[in-house]
């Protein structure tokens, strides 16, 4: 047993290390969307799919029809078939800021086969934009508050670095205290499976964003096939970088300064919900990964504490060490959400939550709920349309 717990305070410590020292920084947080320097003259069609939507689409319509850009921009507002007031909070919101020729409201068509709910939406969109012949698409969630000059830094980064896809991970509702809990951890994983800096760097595979703000040149859309590309994907947002870069396009992922979610999470189920939805799809509906995963996690997160405070000798100290290790990488997601640096210590508990909303995650999928999302169960869907898609691919290749 001594041997065993050596053996795993080791393994922890080594792995702190490497991700503290050879994996991209990604726990730096330091990759945050800069001031827009001098003005831009481009077209941004903002395309923003909603499903009931009414707890928080007039603040989204407002700050982006309110926004200090020097280009034009024009809202497509998807109503994708709202039972509530959706729609007309959307145009009052828009009448309010004296700017509805600015907003263009549609009702969403019955959901195409093989298409998941969010991607149909924005793919009417993304057609009714096409008249404006826009420059940028800027992809936004119904719940996002973008500050005042968010498009403008957002375009500036793009034209700045010629990326043809800019994503910023905006800033999560984190007021409750289990949100300040799990919020920033959920962050600080992102940016470990995608780390920014090497999202950006054309030699690296890695390609990754966040789906509620997503900038994507016309060009570089219409290069990949258009949204339908991906059609069936629940990860879309991942999807739709790993496509554009691909194809030969440049992606840049970073933090927001002040925009950010009008989501409150009730409760912790609320969270797990929001997990559950794709974790899953994230280990490609594998049970071999999801026993690797929980491991690893066990491993990585849980032992040290364990460690730390059951053992004795060589194996304690050596929990110490791999908990402080990674306090310290936890720490800057921390003081981004501009929480106690306390809450630092409390990454592993943040983590058991993770694991027991993976394992929650698997359950749904095997029970025919996998990928809930507004009343719709599509990971089924978005799994069988993966199959056939390579079913064809092999019968094309004579497979």
């Amino acid at each position: 047993m001594t041997l065993m717990a050596v053996f795993l305070g080791a393994a922890a410590v080594l792995v702190w290390v490497y991700l503290l020292t050879a994996r991209g920084g990604f726990w730096r947080f330091r990759e945050v969307l800069p001031a827009a320097e001098g003005g831009s003259a481009a077209r941004v069609a903002v395309v923003i799919p909603a499903r009931d939507e009414a707890a928080g689409i007039a603040r989204t319509v407002r700050s982006l029809l309110t926004q200090r850009f020097g280009g034009a921009l024009h809202l497509f507002v998807v109503d994708d078939h709202s039972t509530d007031d959706t729609a007309r909070l959307a145009t009052g919101a828009a009448a309010e800021a004296g700017a509805s020729g600015r907003l263009t409201l549609i009702s969403g068509a019955p959901l195409a086969p093989g298409w998941t709910g969010k991607l149909w939406a924005m793919s009417a969109g993304i057609a009714a934009a096409q008249e404006f012949a826009p420059d940028f698409f800027l992809f936004t969630d119904a719940d996002i508050e973008h500050e005042p000059s968010s498009v403008a830094r957002l375009v500036a980064q793009a034209e700045k670095l010629g990326s043809d896809m800019t994503s910023v991970m905006v800033r999560l509702h984190a007021g409750h205290a289990w949100e300040a809990l799990l919020i920033p951890a959920f962050v600080f994983f992102f940016f470990k499976l995608y780390p920014p800096a090497w999202v950006a760097k054309a030699e690296k595979a890695t390609a990754g964003a966040a789906g509620g703000c997503m900038l994507v040149r016309r060009q570089a859309l219409e290069r990949i096939g258009g949204i339908g590309a991906i059609r069936g994907e629940l990860i879309d947002d991942c999807a739709l970088a790993r496509a554009v870069k691909r194809t030969g396009g440049r992606v840049w992922l970073g933090l927001a300064r002040e925009t950010r979610s009008t989501r409150e999470y009730a409760s912790p189920g609320e969270i797990r919900d929001m997990i559950a939805r794709t974790a899953y799809t994230q280990l490609r509906y594998s049970p071999l990964l999801l026993a690797g995963t929980i491991a690893g996690m066990a491993i990585i997160y849980l032992a040290p504490p364990a460690l730390a405070i059951a053992a004795r000798g060589t194996a304690q100290l050596l929990g110490i060490g791999a908990w402080l290790l990674m306090s310290m990488s936890f720490l800057p997601a921390v003081r981004y959400y501009r929480k106690p640096m306390i809450l630092s210590l409390q990454l592993p508990l943040a983590a058991a939550f993770y694991v027991e909303s993976t394992l929650a995650s698997a359950a749904r999928y095997y029970m025919g709920r996998g990928g809930q999302w507004k009343g719709r169960a599509q990971a089924e869907l978005a799994n069988a349309d993966a199959k056939d898609a390579a079913a064809a691919s092999n019968l094309h290749h004579g497979r």
